[in-house]
């Protein structure tokens, strides 16, 4: 029973890695990747990925479709929280004092600073377009036109 559960939750965990994959976010696995997304010039969406029902009907959705607006970060990132734990939380010191951990959640960063971000509670019980609405804000304010 345990090896059919471990197979069950890796191939979810695979899903949930690819949704984001597939459409233009880089994982980052490793402190050492983060560290490296972080201090690239311009900016750079770092989702907060997980396997909660809000990660996958509500964030991810939102992350893939953020992308389809004219301004947008120049990078789009991802780290795993609960799976990639060095990887979360190196994320996470970077993102600062201020900076609830929480998944999924949203971080925009402008040349390795901390711009703007939409933590779970701006996401848990919200429609996917709200947060889209709120990301394109962000990118807006922050972000070129591609």
């Amino acid at each position: 029973m345990a090896m059919e559960y471990d197979l069950l939750y890796q191939s979810m965990i695979n899903q949930c890695r690819s949704e984001l994959t597939e459409n233009g976010y880089t994982e980052l696995r490793t402190a050492e990747e983060v560290d490296e997304a972080a201090k690239q010039p311009g900016t750079t969406l770092f989702m907060v990925n997980s396997v909660c029902g809000c990660a996958g009907g509500i964030a991810r959705p939102a992350a893939v479709y953020s992308q389809n607006y004219p301004k947008r970060p120049d990078h789009f990132v991802t780290v795993f929280a609960g799976q990639d734990k060095e990887a979360t939380a190196m994320a996470r010191m970077l993102f600062g004092e201020d900076h609830i951990p929480s998944s999924p959640s949203f971080v925009l960063m402008k040349d390795g600073q901390v711009v703007a971000e939409i933590p779970r509670h701006e996401i848990e019980g919200h429609d996917p377009v709200n947060v889209v609405t709120n990301l394109q804000g962000y990118f807006e304010d922050y972000c070129e036109e591609m």
